[in-house]
């Protein structure tokens, strides 16, 4: 951006020597500011529409949530589809959000900067031809050898050939996501570097829609109801798809993918793709685990994990998908320049926005657990046992939503230097930190002691990640931060005191009431305490345009 701004400046200036008068020059200067506001991005709005996209699909989800609880309960079906999803979902996390978009874009941004559009153009058609072979093979190899599969992620239903053999052939339907999603995932890498952000944002409602459409729907015509689940699934990955593709053509990226063994460009993503790979696949290992050792305790434990779980993911998704979206090409572009400043400027403006509104999200979920978990899932086949054991494994999960948020911010800044070996090491790291945890946690807290492992995990994933980046010297923090943490934990006692208080003095009942009333009160809940905190942040001196930034 400044590049262009100055030589916009200079051509203007440059016209004082061709007989302008110094009004017009200044008219003129003040245009190419004018131009330059214009054509650079906000990312705080950027942030604000992704969020808000987001928002709309994590809201869906939960309405989903509330439909399949209330049609399929925790029981035997649930579980069954929560395993056949969960393998599907980890390679999408793996080939497409996960390491694959960590090596592509910050390429992709490098050929943006540094190729023409044929080229790069080029190198998509080259990119996408080889992940479209690659997750063929590994399409096939799922469908085929589902039994496997579900034996060796959960294994504890060795003795329960029902779920087994339910579980197999919804992963038989399911398995084909992950080739769809991850070409929509490739498309959306594309949208996200050339700043159409919202597009790929707004993807995952289709899935949600689906699901919502087929269970509520599909799911009588089917002799087991839950295989309408399976299909709803697969059809929303079509959707996503789909969706994506005229936004594609209007940047010049449609067009045919091809298969070409050895080209310079794909083996760099290849390479970088390797430990990254490795490196997400760490995590999601460390899932796998843990819903292998919630096989083997009581009935039920898998669905209250997933239904934590699914709490969890509205923050995850609309604060930290959100920001490692946006940081990404901005990151990758200063590294692509060289602009060291530039670079640990955007990371300190995403690590105090991440800051700012994510511990009021940890916080407020922790204490508002059960009627969080009571208004979405209380309903029909999911009873108060059910509900207390979920709020047992959100508060265990909310320990962790800091960590879980900062990693995507703290993460890209490796990425973007094309360093994806250190975030492997420290991943590696926190996978046996987070096996060691279980194994003192899992038999006095059960799948409280799992939920509570993989938040102190990623606590542990991010502080190596912080320090690392300091070590590094990739980034320096501005002045301010005391006084800005300092504030943070005022605003934070004040909104924790309040919620608390209420909750405590007031006769709210969660259990005996309608859906309706429940919705009522946790809504007041939650806007009672973001009155309480952002009117302290106000009192303390916080302003909306101290985290305005500017970015082409």
């Amino acid at each position: 951006a400044s590049l262009r701004f100055n030589s916009v400046e200079a051509a203007l200036s440059g016209s004082l020597f061709f007989g302008l008068s110094h009004k017009s020059g200044c008219l003129r200067y003040t245009c190419a500011r004018f131009i330059y506001r214009w054509e650079s991005m906000n990312l705080l709005s950027a942030l604000a529409k992704i969020g808000s996209m987001t928002m709309l699909s994590r809201v869906l989800g939960f309405v989903r949530d509330a439909v399949l609880a209330r049609i399929f309960g925790a029981g035997i079906a649930m579980d069954a589809f929560v395993v056949a999803f969960r393998l599907p979902n980890l390679l999408r996390r793996i080939f497409a959000e996960g390491a694959f978009s960590q090596a592509f874009v910050p390429i992709l941004a490098e050929y943006r900067q540094k190729k023409s559009p044929a080229e790069t153009q080029e190198f998509v058609q080259h990119v996408a031809g080889m992940l479209m072979f690659a997750l063929l093979i590994v399409t096939a190899i799922g469908v085929l050898a589902a039994p496997a599969v579900i034996w060796a992620t959960a294994s504890g239903w060795g003795g329960k050939p029902e779920k087994f053999v339910l579980a197999s052939q919804l992963l038989r339907i399911i398995f084909p996501y992950i080739l769809l999603i991850s070409l929509s995932s490739l498309v959306g890498s594309i949208l996200n570097t050339y700043g159409k952000f919202s597009v790929p944002a707004f993807t995952p409602v289709l899935l949600n829609v689906s699901l919502i459409g087929f269970a509520l729907l599909g799911a009588k015509h089917f002799e087991q109801p839950v295989m309408a689940l399976g299909w709803g699934v697969f059809c929303g990955g079509v959707l996503q798809l789909s969706f994506q593709l005229p936004w594609l053509f209007k940047l010049g990226f449609l067009k045919i993918p091809k298969l070409r063994f050895g080209d310079p460009a794909v083996n760099r993503v290849i390479k970088q793709m390797a430990p990254a790979i490795l490196g997400t696949s760490v995590a999601q290992v460390s899932l796998v685990i843990n819903t292998n050792i919630a096989s083997y305790l009581q009935s039920g434990s898998v669905s209250w994990m997933y239904f934590a779980d699914r709490l969890m993911e509205l923050p995850t998704g609309v604060l930290g998908v959100a920001l490692g979206t946006i940081l990404l090409p901005g990151l990758s572009k200063h590294a692509a320049t060289g602009d060291k400043r530039e670079f640990s400027a955007l990371l300190d403006w995403g690590l105090r926005l991440c800051l700012l509104l994510t511990a009021p999200a940890a916080v407020g979920m922790a204490v508002l657990a059960f009627p969080l978990v009571a208004t979405l899932f209380m309903y029909n086949k999911i009873g108060v046992h059910d509900a207390l054991m979920t709020q047992q494994a959100l508060i265990a999960y909310a320990v962790g939503l800091l960590g879980l948020i900062l990693i995507k911010v703290l993460a890209p800044g490796f990425y973007a230097q094309k360093n994806i070996k250190t975030p492997v090491k420290v991943a590696i790291v926190t996978l046996v930190c987070t096996q060691l945890m279980n194994l003192i946690f899992v038999w006095k807290l059960q799948h409280a002691g799992l939920a509570l492992s993989i938040s102190l995990g990623a606590c542990i994933n991010a502080a190596f990640l912080f320090l690392l980046l300091r070590i590094k010297e990739m980034y320096q923090p501005k002045a301010g931060w005391r006084a800005f943490l300092l504030k943070l934990a005022v605003a934070l006692a004040v909104m924790a005191g309040g919620l608390w208080a209420v909750q405590h003095y007031v006769a709210l009942e969660w259990v005996r009431v309608g859906g309706l009333r429940r919705t009522g009160q946790l809504f007041a809940l939650i806007g009672f305490g973001m009155v309480l905190y952002f009117s302290t942040l106000g009192l303390l001196g916080f302003r909306p345009r101290h985290f305005k930034r500017r970015e082409m």
